[in-house]
């Protein structure tokens, strides 16, 4: 039996590699600004350097860690930067990334209470802290009639209130006999398209989901939306469901939503409020008031793993009566029957969200939460809006460029006066040199440029530097027509 080949790392060894590993990282977060910020590869470089078939004989720690250097990294676009303005932040931490090593290595799966009771209550004690956090409405703790569970991203956060909805609103009949009705719901024009994709999951359809236009701020017009609530009613439709957006991801621009939930209440339908970036900011009291009007909503999420110093993937989702949830999507197989369940003393998370297995992902939110504190948190949070209101404010005093929406937090969207054309080729030639990475939306008609502060490390010079940038590269553009 000694002869048999073990191919496993031993203890030894991984604990050998596990510390070169932790100093390649460090390493990593040191010189980050040497790297280009958006990757410079070409479609298919990375795959044309690997081999095409596996490897038949085992390799070593040092062959794939020379591959990971010398191929993998120059084909990796880095979110951490902080010279990465783009898209919306990703921004993790070092207690985040030891927590999801310690969550990798204990390799949990949570998908029951009885598979590991930590997994779960410590679950719940975070997400009702963060309850308390964002001075949520006490139907929103597991100390009530609802609570919250970890998702992995606010798309399925979505998905899961829609499905949650959809059964309320047909008295759970849909989950037995597939007759979907004539149900519809509602979106502005700027949500985003997560619940497009979980409207046409849940089997609704997209003709049967509605885009309500939008005022001045490019925010949803409550009266549009009421009106077209009564215009289905009037053709025999069922309206069952609206999303409320607390900070576009094109825009950041802010659903009334106590307006919105005074007529999803009127109405009877189920309104979902999609706070994945903007959220965190009500963790500053001052900014609390954004989510002014969440006492009306049936559930809210937002995304730590944006802004709130936890790494990919972590998303809050918190309902107001946890039995609609329970009853859309529980399932109980007799291989899963256990005491605790049938006691009901017990939360079951695998009843909460879509997938049956989940992961410890509330380690890495407990050591953040734990590692920065309330304070801390608040205190980098108001730094990334301050940079984010200079900018602005130095956007404000240009003679070549305007902001075009609103700048309530942390993005600001911009451009300059010369034109699409000209903003599209200004944001190629900043990207394409390597040293910061914006990305664009489309506002009526108008090629704009975005700037989304909120990476861990991003500190005034960093934005001083791109607004120079800025500058001078459209200066450069202009020089040479």
């Amino acid at each position: 039996m000694n002869n048999i080949k073990n191919f496993h790392m031993s203890p030894d060894e991984f604990r050998k590699q596990g510390k070169q590993m932790i100093d390649w990282i460090a390493d990593y977060y040191e010189n980050i600004e040497k790297y280009p910020v958006l990757s410079q590869v070409q479609p298919g470089d990375v795959k044309a350097q690997l081999p095409a078939n596996p490897p038949t004989q085992s390799e070593s720690m040092e062959q794939i860690m020379h591959d990971v250097n010398s191929i993998i990294m120059p084909g990796i676009t880095h979110w951490q930067s902080p010279s990465f303005f783009a898209y919306f932040p990703s921004n993790s931490s070092g207690p985040s990334i030891l927590g999801d090593l310690l969550s990798s290595g204990l390799g949990v799966q949570g998908m029951l209470w009885a598979t590991s009771p930590a997994c779960t209550e410590l679950e719940t004690l975070v997400l009702d802290w963060l309850a308390e956090m964002l001075q949520l409405p006490e139907k929103f703790r597991s100390t009530s009639v609802g609570g919250a569970v970890i998702q992995d991203t606010a798309s399925s956060a979505a998905l899961t209130a829609v499905l949650a909805a959809r059964e309320r609103k047909t008295n759970y009949q849909t989950n037995d006999t597939g007759n979907l009705g004539n149900l519809v719901a509602y979106v502005s024009g700027h949500t985003h398209s997560s619940v497009e994709k979980a409207i046409k999951i849940a089997g609704i359809g997209k003709n049967n989901l509605r885009l309500i236009g939008v005022d001045q701020n490019l925010a949803m017009r409550s009266d549009l939306l009421e009106n077209a609530i009564q215009e289905d009613l009037q053709v025999g439709l069922i309206p069952f469901f609206v999303c409320a957006s607390v900070g576009t991801t094109s825009t950041n621009a802010m659903d009334p939503i106590t307006e919105i939930g005074q007529i999803s209440k009127k109405y009877q339908l189920w309104m979902h409020i999609d706070a994945a970036m903007s959220g965190t900011a009500a963790i500053c009291p001052e900014f609390r008031y954004l989510l002014n009007g969440v006492e009306l909503a049936d559930s809210f999420s937002f995304n730590p793993h944006k802004w709130m110093f936890t790494n990919f993937d972590c998303n809050c989702f918190f309902v107001a009566d946890r039995s609609v949830l329970i009853k859309t999507l529980s399932i109980l197989p007799e291989y899963l029957k256990n005491q605790a369940t049938e006691s009901g003393a017990v939360f079951d998370y695998r009843d909460w969200h879509i997938q049956l297995g989940r992961r410890f992902r509330s380690l890495k939110l407990w050591f953040v939460i734990r590692h920065y504190g309330v304070e801390g948190l608040q205190h980098h949070i108001r730094t990334h809006i301050k940079l984010a209101q200079q900018f602005a404010e130095w956007i404000r005093f240009s003679k070549d460029f305007e902001l075009v929406a609103p700048a309530p937090l942390n993005l600001v969207c911009f451009a300059h006066k010369t034109g699409n054309e000209f903003n599209k080729k200004l944001l190629e030639t900043i990207n394409s040199r390597g040293k910061m990475y914006f990305t664009h939306t489309i506002i009526n008609g108008r090629y704009i440029l975005r700037m989304c502060i909120g990476q861990t490390h991003t500190q005034e010079k960093h934005v001083r530097l791109a607004w120079e940038t800025i500058q001078e590269t459209a200066n450069e553009l202009i020089s040479n027509k």
